[in-house]
């Protein structure tokens, strides 16, 4: 009998049983920085100074504009903020079916979960083609954990197929550069109807670090219809998992306003 084998029957199963129950494994995690507004000092503008991707915007008079779509969780603010009015969280749980989900808003509309009939059929074998436009290949490296034996992807009916003719859903990583343009559309026609596209990590989302370089793009808006964004540099595989059930309508959106609710 193989080394290898006698290893894992000794170690037992190592799959989770999450979303059901059990570890998500992102224990201990930095997840997006939390906005806490009434601790925001007026005329203080530390934190957007330091935001590498405009994420946040200082408005006249007091407070902030924040967009977690361009978010990259690089803590900078958190540590730039005198008042703790950005302040580390595990919110990590950041899949929106809206844009407009992702950004801060003064009160949040109550999160509800909203059924597509349209979808209903893939809701228990969905396939997914990766393209990867422009990555650092930080995402591909959360991606390739979907598979291992901890998360096991498959046991969710979810699988990647290397060829657009047998996809429903397009997942796009990186900013959509000018290079990759033309072969994420041809991916895109390519695909049967009906078909959705997921944006996938920070560039995909809004360009991210890369935004407004010579080469690199804005994300996928404008490109392609977005069916579900999930920022992050790169989001963990549970973040994907659950904007992946979430899709399906499987698993609720926890954000919108810009703020995690259960």
């Amino acid at each position: 009998m193989a080394f290898w084998t006698l290893i894992g029957l000794a170690k037992g199963k190592a799959t989770t049983r999450w979303p059901e129950h059990g570890d998500d494994g992102q224990k201990g995690l930095l997840g997006m920085p939390r906005y806490n507004p009434e601790l925001c000092a007026d005329d203080c503008d530390a934190c957007a100074k330091i935001c590498p991707t405009v994420a946040l915007s200082a408005r006249p008079g007091g407070g902030l504009d924040v967009d977690y779509g361009r978010c990259v969780v690089c803590q900078l603010c958190v540590e730039a903020c005198p008042t703790g009015a950005m302040s580390p969280s595990s919110d990590w749980a950041f899949g929106a079916r809206q844009r407009k989900d992702l950004r801060w808003a003064e009160a949040a509309e109550t999160v509800t979960r909203v059924r597509s009939p349209e979808r209903a059929g893939f809701r228990r074998s969905l396939h997914i083609r990766h393209v990867d436009a422009g990555s650092c290949n930080g995402c591909e490296s959360e991606l390739q954990a979907l598979n291992n034996p901890f998360y096991n992807l498959h046991r969710l009916g979810i699988f990647f197929t290397p060829s657009p003719r047998f996809a429903d859903l397009l997942l796009v990583t990186g900013p959509v550069t000018r290079a990759m343009e033309a072969p994420l559309r041809t991916t895109y026609d390519a695909m049967p109807q009906p078909r959705w596209v997921m944006a996938v990590g920070t560039c995909a989302v809004s360009g991210g670090i890369a935004d407004g370089g010579y080469a690199g793009g804005h994300g996928l808006e404008g490109i392609l219809p977005v069916d579900v964004y999930l920022p992050g540099c790169p989001p963990n595989p549970a973040a994907i998992i659950e904007a992946l059930l979430m899709f399906l309508d499987r698993a609720p959106q926890r954000v919108k306003g810009g703020r995690i609710g259960e």
